[in-house]
């Protein structure tokens, strides 16, 4: 294994703060906004957010100061969802938000009144579960993300939220910070964020929680017996590279993250159309999503033994890209019949996942932006779950109804498996089948895990393509709060 510096063109002023790009246009920016920009010290004054619906609105009117009642009923609120009212003292001072919460998305749509409401700073007064206290909470500074790296105007200043006494305000900037993250890595453009970059920032995190860092480079992915990953991303101008950090006791519970760093997908000889390019900067989402779950897990001190790995590569076409019709060898001796060289991740990741099985983990979890057919089967917002262990897809599912964070379980269809067979070669990457895609890209992906405890693959968009309360449009870190929880629940002190 070659040890690689993967600073270039990074800089860090302080490993705890949000470490610094330097990007194309010469500008050093913040990769993550500060959490504590979005919240206020416990003894700021703040205005109250009151959530009410009709019934207890009803209640409020007839207990309120009169001419408070009267500026609620002049502004037309009725408690109906949605409806907003600003209250204010004699001096027009603002001393008061009534807020229609409805009862469907409540936690989001609370949250997201951040992005309406007059700089200042507020509290929330609602009748919450914890559950939603906490993900409102969360809500209030992911609605307000931007991502103004390269923009010349600054956004507006955000507007900050007194955590609620019940809640983890360590976790909460934690889980905030790691989401900004994972978004502004997906949404930073290829030419700053190729797989060299994607390590810069895997070393950055590793130095902050004291983890340790390989990276496999070039040629040097041949000596080390991960062809396939070599073979993707060889013709590209960046080389590419395996990620490989580790932290935490050997002798605690063993849990490897797999994520698909793809930078940019061209398609690679099978070409894609322009229409088809346009959102490929997102294909390392995967990656991101693991360095923002690890930077999570390592924060929040869960105890467990865990290991990152990302191969990160870039499809591109050149004189030495890999061919349809090529036949690859592959780390577990598997040989693969090149069917698209579109369908390039899993080619990538069957190497990584069949290096983190060899360590037979307690727990395997990959996460890629695989397919276009979980979003076609699924939509935007739901991830596509795939789970060799039913405990373990129960586990993920609940993580995701307590965040907000959605995924639906897809099976493992083993008929399905005779749509990948090959004549010349042990396996295709291809299904001979245009019908269930992301079905038949999880069983490509299970012919590489054998000894791992248990193993769920995660088929997420990492891309929210138009926005909602609280959850701007652009890269999203899907997944990442469920998956959190679950670990959290499962290994947490």
């Amino acid at each position: 294994r070659v040890r690689v510096n993967a600073l270039r063109g990074f800089e860090s002023l302080s490993l705890r703060q949000p470490f610094l790009i330097k990007t194309s246009l010469g500008k050093e920016m913040p990769v993550t906004q500060k959490p504590e920009d979005f919240y206020c010290p416990p003894e700021d004054a703040c205005t109250p957010i009151i959530a009410l619906d009709k019934k207890e609105f009803d209640g409020w009117s007839k207990n309120a100061d009169k001419t408070d009642a009267a500026q609620a009923a002049s502004q037309g609120f009725t408690g109906a969802e949605g409806d907003l009212a600003y209250i204010t003292g004699p001096n027009g001072d603002l001393t008061a938000v009534l807020f229609g919460l409805g009862a469907v998305d409540r936690a989001a749509k609370l949250g997201g009144l951040a992005a309406k409401l007059p700089e200042g700073n507020y509290e929330f007064e609602a009748t919450l579960s914890q559950d939603e206290t906490a993900q409102a909470a969360l809500y209030w500074a992911t609605g307000q993300y931007r991502f103004g790296r390269y923009l010349k105007k600054p956004g507006k200043p955000p507007r900050r939220l007194k955590l609620s006494s019940s809640l983890d305000g360590k976790r909460t900037h934690t889980l905030v910070q790691s989401i900004f993250l994972v978004r502004d890595l997906i949404n930073t453009p290829p030419n700053d964020m190729g797989p060299d970059k994607l390590a810069a920032a895997a070393e950055i995190i590793a130095k902050e929680f004291s983890a340790s860092l390989t990276v496999i480079v070039g040629d040097d992915l041949l000596k080390q017996n991960l062809p396939a990953i070599h073979a993707v991303g060889r013709a590209a101008e960046v080389a590419p590279r395996l990620i490989d950090m580790t932290w935490g006791n050997a002798s605690d519970p063993k849990v490897t993250l797999v994520g698909k760093g793809v930078t940019f997908d061209t398609g690679g000889l099978d070409l894609k159309s322009p229409a088809g390019m346009l959102l490929m900067k997102k294909d390392m989402g995967g990656g991101a999503l693991v360095l923002g779950l690890a930077r999570v897990i390592m924060a929040m001190a869960l105890p467990i033994r865990l290991r990152v790995l990302i191969p990160a590569v870039e499809n591109s076409v050149a004189g030495n890209a890999y061919r349809p019709s090529d036949i690859i060898p592959t780390r577990k001796g598997i040989s693969v019949e090149i069917g698209n060289t579109d369908a390039e991740g899993r080619v990538v990741l069957c190497d990584a996942l069949a290096l983190g099985d060899e360590e037979k983990p307690d727990l395997m979890l990959d996460f890629a932006t695989l397919t276009g057919a979980a979003m076609v089967a699924l939509g935007s917002d739901l991830g596509a779950l795939f789970a060799n262990d039913d405990k373990l897809a129960q586990g993920l599912l609940k993580g995701g109804e307590v965040t907000g964070d959605p995924l639906w379980r897809l099976p493992l269809w083993q008929p399905y498996r005779e749509a990948l067979k090959s004549e010349p070669a042990d396996l295709n990457n291809m299904a001979n089948t245009t019908y269930g895609g992301a079905i038949t890209a999880a069983l490509y992906l299970e012919h590489f895990v054998e000894t791992a405890k248990a193993w769920a693959h995660m088929d997420v968009y990492c891309w929210r393509t138009a926005a909602k309360p609280g959850r701007p449009k652009g890269a999203e870190a899907h997944s990442l709060l469920a998956t959190f929880s679950y670990l959290e629940n499962r290994f947490g002190r």
